[in-house]
């Protein structure tokens, strides 16, 4: 039986006599650490090498088996999430249980019961615990990995990663991550839609069969129930998991980069950049400087309010609503990260503040009170955390997995106290690096890139897409010497049914439905010809805004309230989007065209057409070279992209029936959002009147 002794945690007050007074003048001296006693853990292992670790606590009817496996990560190449993959859909399907009955039985039972790429967690509560066992046991042994279930997962994962592109916050991780580790690591990985489409059934088995085994797995109950019980019930359950030989995976450990490098991502039409300083920082759990380096990093804007970065960037200055840094163990390699998102202008000054603080916490020592600050923080956040039974748990799993002494625990709090300001100068001149960091910057690319350029070594910075990969300048191959812009978009014209059948389009209504955050979002466009325009945008039947053009006004109507415009961006953005069929009509409008030849577009062939408006706008359009179409259009504040072309038919004048094709999916970036909108109905010349377009 193995044993976590601390002394219980106490605040006391002294009381004083009525008459005492308090020299507040004088601070008064720290007190020793308190000491904190804990329960005991027990532990076992069964003859198929699982090891068990019980924490008994009856304060509640209840308990919870966490499994968790002692294995290496797994580098996944050009299938990134089939290792998250695999794990999620576990729980999805038994050779002896659908994931209906699966569900259904857990939700009976009261408990929770859920599965991940390096183990499971089940609870309920004590007298349901054979059935839940049962369950987990059967989810363990006999996962099916249902194709079905797989490719769900699969659409939901890509549509989520649509919103990529316009989530500074992500795109500042992507690109950090795989600055920071590199592609030889697994920690440098990220999950793209083309990692996702090779992604099958077999891939997840075999992980499965390779790494689920009981001799590189720990078995942690918590709850009630004692350790002969739960001997009992793991020999009935788990005792018939066979062991296996289990693969071990080492990498190289990355360094910081040897001067600072910038590197930017691009946010389309973003007000606000995203800001990371960050670098790979060995620290593995239960290294000797670990609590020093959590002291360090709270002073400096690791979690309180009082931090450095916060009340610099946001008390001070003003540039945002939040600062913070983060650096914590990890057995393979951690990483320090300082950030802050922030208005554009602002962008460069930011990170001039940034690392401002770095150096300041190397070059000068901390006063004393934001050493009590922090100190006293994290004694407390140590003293909540005991309340939870789980946490005992949780430490006696440390010890085991990560050879820490027994008494690591029973000593944080005297160690945390120890803790000097030379301590924390010391740690930071060790592991705070200004000069050798990646700047990382997610903002808008016509405003930001160049302020960046002076804290890069090179004086360089580098472009990455948002999934972190470098973008590589467009090749743009010449074009035939037949083809002209006029020839690409006349073929375009002919591809979707011909100029004279698109000129007999009078009026038109476009219904589409999207999605935003989970809330689906209706979009009902209406044309009349020669520029008339309504939009509304609605949920659950009730209209949310309306966005109009009259010919001559254009109006907005939303809860924010009413708008007119006569001019200014939005006015001739509206304006040209109320024109019927503005590719026809290009020259009357002063608009010019330019083929500035072919390039590739996701892999596919693309003429790329430069549009420039009267008023020197620049934009571009993509059209497909095989098919004709058009698959993308492009400017500085949005991209959409064009699939899944469909046919229309309506009647003509002459009684004759007329087909076009539209684009009945269409994927947009502008204004900080990514929307995947999807065609539900389009309906022709149905009689619209001016009245209709009237606010």
């Amino acid at each position: 039986m193995k044993k976590i002794i601390f002394a219980s945690l106490f605040l006391g007050f002294s009381i004083l006599t009525i008459n005492a007074q308090l020299d507040r003048s004088v601070r008064p001296e720290p007190g020793p650490a308190p000491e904190i006693k804990l329960e005991e853990f027990e532990s076992f292992t069964l003859e198929n090498g699982l090891e068990v670790i019980v924490v008994e606590n009856r304060q509640n009817p209840v308990v919870s088996f966490q499994l968790t496996l002692d294995i290496d990560r797994v580098l996944e190449g050009d299938a990134k999430g089939y290792v998250s993959l695999a794990g999620n859909l576990m729980r999805e399907g038994t050779e002896n249980r659908t994931k209906q009955e699966i569900d259904e039985a857990i939700d009976f039972l009261g408990a929770n019961l859920s599965t991940h790429s390096r183990g499971m967690f089940a609870s309920s509560l004590t007298r349901h615990k054979h059935d839940l066992l049962d369950i987990m046991a059967d989810v363990l042994y006999n996962p099916t990995f249902p194709e079905e279930e797989m490719q769900r997962r699969i659409s939901q994962t890509r549509t989520s990663l649509q919103n990529t592109r316009t989530d500074g916050g992500s795109i500042v991780s992507n690109i950090s991550r795989t600055l920071a580790f590199g592609d030889e690591h697994p920690y440098g990985e990220v999950t793209t839609e083309e990692t996702l489409d090779n992604i099958t059934v077999d891939m997840l088995k075999d992980y499965y069969n390779t790494y689920f085994k009981p001799n590189v797995a720990y078995m942690v109950i918590v709850g009630d129930i004692d350790k002969d019980e739960a001997k009992n019930i793991m020999e009935q359950y788990f005792a018939e998991w066979e062991p296996g030989d289990v693969p071990t995976h080492s990498y190289p450990t990355p360094e910081p980069p040897e001067g600072n490098v910038v590197a930017f991502g691009e946010r389309r039409g973003a007000s606000q950049s995203n800001v990371s300083v960050t670098y790979p920082v060995y620290l593995p759990p239960g290294h000797e400087d670990a609590i020093k380096v959590s002291v360090m990093n709270g002073i400096l804007g690791g979690g309180v309010f009082s931090g450095r970065l916060m009340t610099n960037l946001r008390e001070d200055k003003g540039y945002t609503y939040g600062a913070r840094s983060s650096l914590g163990t990890n057995p393979l390699v951690s990483r320090f990260t300082a950030g802050a998102e922030v208005r554009n202008e602002v962008t460069d000054s930011t990170i001039t503040e940034i690392l401002y603080e770095m150096d300041r916490l190397i070059n000068n020592p901390v006063e004393q009170n934001e050493l009590d600050i922090i100190q006293s923080f994290m004694t407390g956040q140590f003293a909540r955390s005991l309340e939870r039974p789980q946490t005992i748990a949780r430490f006696a799993l440390n010890i085991k997995r990560y050879d820490l002494p027994e008494d690591y625990y029973a000593t944080y709090l005297k160690r945390l106290n120890d803790i000097t300001i030379e301590d924390v100068q010391k740690t930071a001149q060790k592991y705070i690096k200004p000069e050798n960091s990646y700047i990382v910057v997610a903002g808008n690319r016509n405003e930001v890139p160049e302020t960046l350029k002076k804290f890069s070594m090179t004086g360089e910075v580098k472009f990455f897409d948002e999934f972190g990969r470098p973008i590589v300048e467009q090749e743009i191959i010449k074009a035939d010497d037949d083809i002209t812009a006029e020839t690409v978009i006349n073929n375009y014209l002919n591809a979707i049914g011909g100029k004279n059948n698109i000129k007999k389009i009078k009026d038109i209504k476009q219904v589409m439905k999207t999605s935003v955050q989970g809330t689906e979002i209706t979009i009902t466009s209406y044309k009349k010809e020669p520029n008339y325009l309504k939009v509304e945008t609605s949920m659950n039947g009730n209209v949310l805004s309306t966005q109009l053009f009259d010919g001559e006004k254009a109006y907005i109507k939303s809860m924010m309230g009413d708008q007119t415009f006569t001019e200014g961006q939005e006015f001739e953005a509206m304006k040209m989007q109320a024109i019927m069929n503005l590719e026809l009509e290009y020259e009357d409008y002063g608009i010019e065209k330019k083929l500035e030849g072919i390039v590739d577009i996701n892999g596919i062939s693309s003429y790329k057409i430069k549009i420039t408006s009267a008023e020197g706008e620049k934009s571009y359009d993509y059209y497909d070279v095989e098919t004709e179409l058009k698959i993308k259009s492009e400017t500085p504040e949005s991209v959409s992209r064009y699939k899944d072309y469909k046919t229309v038919a309506f009647m003509g004048k002459e009684g004759k029936e007329i087909k076009l094709k539209f684009p009945h999916k269409v994927y947009q970036e502008a204004q900080q959002q990514s929307l995947e909108l999807e065609t539900l109905k389009i309906k022709i010349n149905s009689g619209l009147t001016k009245e209709e377009f009237q606010m």
